[in-house]
């Protein structure tokens, strides 16, 4: 199976991660992935704006590649690179916005997080969209599909992960009066519906973002961030 990507950064980022790239299509402007094209033993074609525009409706910025589908990695291959003393593993249940998931890449990415685990059944997963938002993350970033989130909390458990869902509830904690010093698997629900149920009993914290306005919920991609980097600056304490 094949993806085509498109878009400057997207694309440099496949070529710099020696993803394997069957065709490469570029505007005649492009002169720098024409290079970059014949450096790597790329097969490429030069279309005019038409043939571009009819090959891509959305913003292709004169860069189009077709690669080989994303390639997901094993739990074990996430956990077993995880170097750092306090390792972080974002889960995602259920999430289906493809913009979602491609700024969770991207944050996950600059934040250094070990990887990221969604569900096989009912969510989103890695295409040209997601890997459009990331700006290139997805290459960088490991993302593991599991049959079943609540044995992988469960397996996650054993291995001496703490699990931390983010979810409003009367039990939840502010996420800022939590202790981070600890392996974390980090939580976040779908746009909707939030955490399921089975997922949510198995979590060992449940935190929080106050909100003061009059919404009741943040975007999920934003609520990552947030609290992605309230664990890096704790540890950083």
């Amino acid at each position: 199976m094949k993806e085509r990507i498109y878009g400057k950064n997207v694309v440099k980022e496949a070529i710099q991660a020696k993803r394997n790239i069957t065709k490469l299509y570029v505007l005649p402007q492009q002169l720098d992935f024409i290079e970059l094209a014949k450096k790597n033993y790329i097969e490429y074609d030069i279309l005019n704006q038409a043939q571009m525009d009819a090959m891509i409706k959305k913003s292709h910025q004169g860069v189009v590649a077709d690669v080989e589908s994303y390639v997901y990695a094993t739990l074990e291959s996430i956990l077993a690179q995880a170097h750092s003393k306090y390792p972080l593993i974002v889960m995602l249940d259920s999430l289906e916005d493809p913009h979602n998931l491609g700024a969770i890449l991207r944050t996950c990415d600059a934040a250094g997080v070990d990887g990221i685990i969604i569900p096989k059944n009912r969510s989103v997963h890695l295409n040209a969209t997601v890997a459009k938002v990331s700006t290139g993350a997805i290459e960088y970033v490991k993302v593991c599909e599991v049959t079943n989130l609540v044995q992988t909390v469960q397996k996650l458990k054993k291995q001496g992960y703490w699990i931390v869902g983010a979810e409003a509830t009367p039990k939840s904690t502010l996420y800022t009066e939590v202790t981070y010093d600890m392996p974390i698997c980090l939580i976040i629900g779908s746009e909707g519906k939030g955490i399921s149920r089975l997922v949510l009993e198995n979590c060992d914290f449940l935190v929080q973002i106050p909100m003061f306005g009059h919404v009741n919920s943040l975007n999920a991609s934003v609520s990552t961030s947030i609290l992605v980097y309230e664990i890096i600056k704790y540890r950083q304490k």
